[in-house]
């Protein structure tokens, strides 16, 4: 089973769109938002079960031109 994390994207100023293309053409995502506040993105992310979260993360996502930080949440259970 896969895990379930929820990541929040903060852009580089004036990067946002090119950010999100270059997540949406790596097709690693099960959904992707824009977002206001202190995050710019928010991505829900199915992590297969036998990779290490943050090493999927780090590999998939944040070599990212124009990421500039990110937050991630695990999830645990569904209800």
């Amino acid at each position: 089973m896969s895990t379930c994390v929820f990541i929040q994207i903060r852009c580089r100023p004036g990067t946002t769109y090119k950010v999100a293309e270059a997540i949406s053409l790596r097709e690693i995502h099960s959904e992707l938002y824009s977002t206001s506040g202190e995050y710019d993105l928010l991505m829900k992310v199915y992590i297969p079960s036998a990779a290490d979260v943050g090493v999927y993360i780090n590999d998939n996502l944040l070599d990212i031109e124009g990421i500039e930080r990110s937050l991630t949440t695990m999830t645990f259970k569904v209800f």
